[in-house]
């Protein structure tokens, strides 16, 4: 049996291991881990995802809910179940109280066509994670107006040594002298079993309450987070309507690659 709640004493330790936090009870879209995307649940997708990365010891979902961890054991999806959490990177945390690895890559259950590349450059960049550097976040660079304006969108604000300065949903910074690039925070990131346990015992400050924003923990508490660049556009499903945009997508995929044997993983380049 693939999906699990109880890990075997003394088990073989991994090195890196991606890690999807799901809840059911997301305000924007309850029963979001479950909800359709073609033929399968929106958290098989970004599972497929993370098989795909070249990189992993294995996926594993983490869930509170008892929907989404039987879900699992009908796909044959390796899950742990968890207790309640305020935020997916404690519920990563959880894991790595339960399961060795050297590195737990968290990846967000809302990114069906997150790039298994991307997943890699995290993985690969906690092999050399700076002194100091309590965790690595993915980036990349928006180029849709819409999409700096959406408040569904995280930007972030990147130091000239690769740390993050500021996470918001708002466009940031303020383009009130020279146009500004603005860069997308992915929920893709890279920690290793005692930056977790530190990311629990961390209170949540005002900017993390206000924002949102799991990573402005580490920020507001004076621990530095590494941004690092990656090429992704895919589709984050935050809404009923992203997930019908997604749909789409695929559909567009599947027609591109009929009569192959490939599969689509995101959008073409």
């Amino acid at each position: 049996m693939a999906a699990t709640t109880a890990l075997t004493p003394g088990a073989t330790p991994r090195r890196h291991v991606a890690v999807i936090p799901c809840r059911w009870g997301a305000s924007r879209f309850p029963g979001k881990p479950l909800a359709r995307l073609g033929d399968k649940p929106l958290l098989w997708h970004v599972h497929q995802r993370c098989l795909e990365a070249k990189r992993l010891d294995g996926a594993i979902v983490a869930t509170d809910d008892e929907r989404i961890e039987a879900a699992c054991r009908r796909l044959g999806i390796e899950c742990i179940r968890t207790g309640e959490h305020l935020t997916g990177t404690d519920r990563v945390a959880e894991v790595a109280e339960r399961l060795p690895a050297e590195a737990y890559i968290n990846v967000q259950g809302d990114e069906p066509f997150i790039s298994p590349a991307a997943i890699d450059a995290i993985s690969e960049a906690m092999e050399c994670l700076p002194p100091g550097a309590f965790g690595v976040n993915a980036y990349t660079e928006l180029v849709d107006v819409g999409a700096v304006l959406d408040h569904n969108v995280v930007k972030v604000v990147v130091s000239a040594q690769g740390e993050a300065l500021m996470f918001s949903r708002q466009p940031i910074p303020y383009p009130k002298g020279d146009r500004p690039k603005y860069l997308r925070q992915l929920g893709l990131y890279g920690f290793t079993g005692p930056a977790l346990q530190r990311f629990r015992q961390l209170q949540q400050g005002p900017l993390e309450r206000a924002e949102g924003v799991e990573m402005l923990r580490f920020v507001e508490h004076g621990h530095a987070v590494q941004m690092v660049p990656v090429l992704d556009d895919g589709v984050a499903v935050d809404t009923p309507e992203d997930l019908a945009r997604a749909a789409s997508l695929l559909a567009q995929y599947a027609c591109l690659t009929a009569g192959t044997t490939g599969r689509p993983v995101g959008p073409l380049r």
